[in-house]
Formats: C-alpha cells, structure tokens, sequence
C-alpha cells in the first residue's frame, strides 16, 4: 500500500512507512502539545517534494505563525505552500475573502464553500486545517455539527487530498468517529518536568504502533523516539 511521509521520521515508523493518502486524520493536543509544529512538518515534506500544499489558519495569524515555524528551520514563503489567514482578526487579503466578501471563519458552511472553490483552481495534495475547534464553536448542535462535518468530509475527499485537522483533546469525539486516523499528543508532569507522548489512537487501513511513545520538541521541530517506552 502506498504511504506518504508525515514529514517526522520516528511518527512514519510508528505509522508503519506514513499516512494513507487522500484520508482525512486528526491531530490531538493540548495547548503547547506541538500540535501546528506536527501538522507543518507534514505540509514541509509535502513542498520538498514539490507538491502544493494548503494551510488555513483558525487560530494564529499567518505573521505569528511564519515567525513561530522560523524558530524550527521552516521558511513558509514557498511557492508551493499556500497560507490562508481566516482568524477572527485576520485581514482577509485571501482568495476565500475575494469569493465570499465576508468573514466565513464564523461558518463551517461558508468555509467549506470557500475550501472547495479554492480546490478548483489549483491542486492540493495536503491540506491542513488548524485548529477544526475553532469551526466546532459555531454549530452548537451536536448532530448537526456531525452532519457538516461529513459534509465537509465528503467534500475534500472529491480532490484526493491528504488533510490533518488538528483540535484539543477533550473536544474532537465526533472528529474521531469520522476520520480515518487519530494520532494524540500528550503532556503530563512528571517530578516537575513535562513528559511528553505520542500515540496513534486509530488507523484505517494498515496496521500501527499502538504504545505511547516519547517526543521532544526541539530546534528542528518535533522528534518521536519509536523504540523508546513512555514508562
């Protein structure tokens, strides 16, 4: 079966070779868990490849972002990586501020209107949308909610790209449902130092490591060790 890299050698070990392509995984943390630096170390190795990648911001402005990923060695001025700015605070100078004239960050419906004009005009292999939660605080109806985000799903996989949504923790049980991969980032204390884990929660379609395994975030981004034991 075919398998592309998630850009972090120690998670591809664990994932047996690297994600399934054209699913749609999920992305667990929280705050400080590492979990952007994950999802723009995949979007990397898709523009070493010289594949186009799509990133849309929920949460941090592209500005802090560039800044925050620069720390990690990764230059996010590449042609062949498309940023979107849709926070709340955002200036909109995007193509989806271009098609809808509004700010479609407060709709799911909107933004995958958007999402999906985008994906006509140019070819994305990997897509990442950070953080879904963002989107979740806009439908309070819970079935609701799992109708768009099927929706959603249903749309993305029309274009065959690979996309990392990423959430908190204690807020993505519909996500899990539906997706076809979960993968969580812990941080716990232990004698006064965070202790971090990585663990592959659900894969469809290959077998997986299933122990939590350590990482470290570090200079060059995120470093999982796949023979080493959380205990």
């Amino acid at each position: 079966m075919k398998k592309i890299s998630t850009g972090v050698e120690g998670l591809d070990k664990m994932l047996n070779g690297g994600l399934i392509p054209g699913r749609a995984y999920l992305v667990e943390g929280g705050p400080g868990a590492g979990k952007t630096t994950l999802a723009m170390h995949f979007l990397m190795e898709g523009v070493r490849n010289g594949e186009k990648c799509l990133y849309i911001a929920l949460e941090e402005p592209i500005p802090s972002l560039k800044e925050d990923m620069r720390a990690f060695g990764f230059e996010l001025d590449n042609p062949n990586l498309r940023l979107i700015d849709a926070t709340p605070v955002g200036e909109k100078r995007s193509v989806f501020a271009d098609i809808l004239y509004e700010d479609f960050a407060v709709s799911f419906e909107k933004l995958t209107r958007s999402i999906s004009e985008e994906l006509k005009t140019e070819s994305y292999s990997r897509i990442v949308i950070d953080p879904i939660t963002m989107l979740k605080l806009t439908i309070k109806d819970e079935l609701k909610y799992r109708r768009a985000f099927m929706a959603f799903l249903k749309v993305l996989a029309n274009y065959d790209a690979t996309v990392i949504f990423t959430s908190e923790l204690s807020e993505c049980d519909i996500e899990e449902y539906l997706v076809s991969g979960v993968i969580q980032l812990r941080v716990v204390e232990q004698n006064g130092k965070p202790l971090r884990g990585i663990k592959i929660r659900k894969f469809r379609g290959s077998s997986f490591d299933e122990e939590a395994r350590p990482y470290k975030i570090t200079d060059k981004g995120i470093v999982v060790y796949p023979r080493e034991s959380m205990l």
